[in-house]
């Protein structure tokens, strides 16, 4: 079986967020304790696994993510992975269609090479911050949000660029305070850089301290930031060490996200489920 590993959200290797994708035959998945073992073994932030669904339906094709530790609910740059491999080996040509946990999920190839994922949008609630959340993060919350159920997350906006970019959290810590990890952000320091905010994600309950670019996040950062900027259609950077760009378009209750891929490695798995 083909395993292909694709840096996403980037327009160059080794950068962005690398992602294993496996396209399995037939029409269900093995085991979860089977997929668990090839992510763990693959041990990227996310591998995911789809299957081709039967003709006439509400989706294309099945989708899984899983972390070296865990299953998740939702997933952006595998997402984003998996589009990028239907549309490079032509077993795509048009939007495909995903059921996924979190509902189905769309993703639309444009002609420059780009792909655009229509999410659903994070559900934010304010809530005050939590005892010890500064001194795991490592700075002083402005604010704090609840990202809902899919994500799992606490969206934290700090003071500024530098503070986000500065960050060095107790990663132990940061454990207790959300079910999935902590979304960091601020407003760009000068929006003529190409961005309008940046942030960094940090998982350590599924296994990854810290994510290079967080497709899911942004279903949150794109409410958050719109809500506070004035504009739908905005570009977050994500300013880990590989760092990497999402365009996103908040539409209600959707929000799309664009990005490109690049494919680095395309290998055979040698194992059978």
């Amino acid at each position: 079986m083909r395993i292909r590993i694709v840096d996403a959200f980037t327009d160059r290797p080794f950068s962005g967020n690398p992602a294993g994708v496996l396209l399995l035959e037939g029409g269900a998945f093995p085991a979860a304790e089977r997929l668990s073992e090839i992510a763990a073994e693959v041990n990227l932030s996310e591998t995911a696994f789809a299957h081709p669904l039967p003709p006439g339906g509400t989706a294309d094709w099945a989708l899984r993510w899983f972390t070296p530790a865990t299953e998740v609910d939702m997933c952006g740059h595998a997402t984003l992975a998996t589009a990028h491999v239907l549309h490079t080996t032509g077993l795509a040509t048009g939007p495909v269609r995903f059921a996924a946990r979190c509902g189905i999920l769309t993703a639309t190839a444009h002609p420059n090479g780009s792909l655009t994922l229509d999410f659903p949008t994070a559900p934010l609630a304010e809530e005050p911050v939590p005892h010890g959340l500064a001194d795991a993060l490592g700075a002083d919350p402005v604010s704090v949000h609840d990202t809902g159920e899919h994500i799992g997350d606490l969206l934290v906006e700090l003071r500024d660029e530098a503070t986000v970019r500065a960050l060095a959290p107790d990663f132990a810590a940061l454990v207790a305070h959300s079910r999935r990890g902590i979304i960091a952000t601020a407003a760009a320091e000068d929006p003529a850089r190409g961005y309008d905010y940046v942030s960094r994600c940090f998982f350590p309950g599924v296994g990854i301290d810290e994510d290079p670019v967080t497709g899911s996040a942004h279903t949150a950062l794109a409410p958050f930031w719109s809500a506070r900027l004035g504009r739908d259609d905005l570009t977050g950077l994500q300013a880990s060490a590989r760092s990497g760009l999402v365009r996103t378009a908040l539409r209600g209750e959707r929000t799309l996200l664009t990005g490109t891929a690049v494919t680095v490695i395309d290998g055979e798995l040698l194992t059978t489920f």
